[in-house]
């Protein structure tokens, strides 16, 4: 049991010691002048944090990982096709299928997917 805890000790110093170290040597003192500038995003890094930004860009977004994630549910099915019953198979499918796009249908009807009104 005093090993035990000898060596637990002993880890939670080094662990301790080496998140210390990493933190001090992450810091960089030098200002780049091309680290300051905004890139890719546009956003500039380092004045407000709160920026106002597209709503419409947000919900373009969340669409995106909204189907993203279907497909991933998709591909798996797909191999499954072979080791079930092919009726039941084809209705459920038809089934996941038919509410994507009647969601997809449902976003473009309000207008979702424009980018400019």
């Amino acid at each position: 049991m005093n090993f035990m805890t000898t060596l637990m000790m002993i880890l939670l110093i080094i662990t301790t010691v080496i998140m210390t170290l990493a933190s001090l040597l992450s810091k960089k003192s030098i200002v780049d002048r091309e680290k300051m500038t905004p890139f890719e995003c546009g956003f500039d890094p380092f004045y407000v944090a709160r920026i106002p930004f597209s709503l419409k860009f947000f919900l373009i977004t969340v669409i995106f990982l909204i189907f993203d994630v279907e497909i991933a549910i998709i591909l798996p099915v797909m191999m499954t096709m072979e080791s079930s019953v092919t009726y039941v198979w084809m209705i459920t499918f038809t089934v996941f299928i038919v509410i994507l796009l009647v969601g997809l249908y449902y976003e473009w009807f309000h207008g979702a997917l424009e980018w400019s009104t």
